[in-house]
Parts: structure tokens; sequence; C-alpha cells
């Protein structure tokens, strides 16, 4: 059974474990929060770490938005947390995401180009933005590292969004 991500739906209720060792349910932001979900390829991708990286840079501003950031791969937990600090990420990292429930989310798979890349299929990169309700806002899917959102534009959009009430686009 599929349980696709669907704009101004409820986004898929997947839990994953994460660094800090909590359980956490993809489709479930805190109370009162919004949620980006960021998808990444793996510790594998240089692409990744730099995106990743500058938004963490930005955490404070999404902070003040009260916005979570969440970043998943597919990676098991030791890939993550060599990823993670490597990078000195300072929000939650959750990890093992499966195949299929990326398949769910719309998101691309590939397989490795060799074996000095990885050793395991990956979802390529995503975003997701899910309201306080669990319901799926806006998101971006990719079939490669190097096409992803602005993450300036992203935090001008959410500020759209929060303050004029800006309605999920593209359901229609």
């Amino acid at each position: 059974m599929s349980i696709q991500a669907k704009i101004d739906a409820q986004f898929p209720e997947i839990t994953l474990q994460t660094l800090s060792g909590e359980a956490l349910v993809l489709g479930r932001p805190p109370e009162g929060k919004w949620r980006m979900l960021v998808i990444y390829r793996g510790l594998h991708c240089p692409i990744c770490k730099k995106y990743l990286g500058q938004l963490n840079d930005m955490k404070v501003d999404f902070d003040k938005m009260n916005v979570q950031i969440v970043a998943v791969s597919t990676d098991p937990e030791e890939k993550a947390k060599k990823f993670a600090s490597e990078l000195g990420l300072d929000f939650e990292v959750a990890y093992g995401l499966g195949i299929d429930q990326a398949r769910d989310f719309g998101l691309y798979i590939s397989t490795p180009l060799d074996s000095t890349e990885t050793d395991q299929p990956f979802a390529e990169p995503g975003l997701f933005f899910i309201r306080p309700d669990g319901g799926l806002h806006f998101g971006e899917i990719s079939s490669a590292p190097f096409c992803r959102p602005d993450l300036e534009m992203i935090k001008m959009g959410i500020g759209i969004i929060q303050e004029k009430d800006y309605p999920p686009r593209g359901i229609g």
C-alpha cells in the first residue's frame, strides 16, 4: 500500500530513529511548530555536505520562524553520525529511511556508480515543508545532487506562508 506524500494532505507518519536517540515521526512536527524535512543522499555526497552546512548556518533564522529542521537519509546510523559530526550539525538527523519509504515520498532512487561512491541504493534529494497540523504545505524533489531549492528563497517563502496565510499550491 502506498503512503504517498501529497500537497495539502497529511504527511506520512513514518517513524525513524535520530542521532539523539529519539524516535521521530516524520509527519508529526512538535506541538505548534512547522517542520522542514530535508532528504539528503548520504555521507558520500559532497554537495549534500555543502547544502546542509549552509542550512546549519541558517538554523537560527528558521528557529525564529518556529521551523524545526530535520535531515534524513537512507544511510545507516554509523554513516549518519559521521556525516553530522563532520559538519557539526545543530539540528535533528534521522537515519535509515527505507528505499520503499523514499519511493512513497516520490523520491528518485539511485544505485551507486561504483564502490567508491557508496555501497547501497540511496534516495536523491527532497525537501518537504510540513505544517503544525501534519499537512504537507510544499515539497521539492530532485533527480540529481546539484538541483536543489535555494535556501534563502525557501526562507523567504516560509515567511510569506506564515505572515499571509499563503495556501498550499498545486493541488487542483
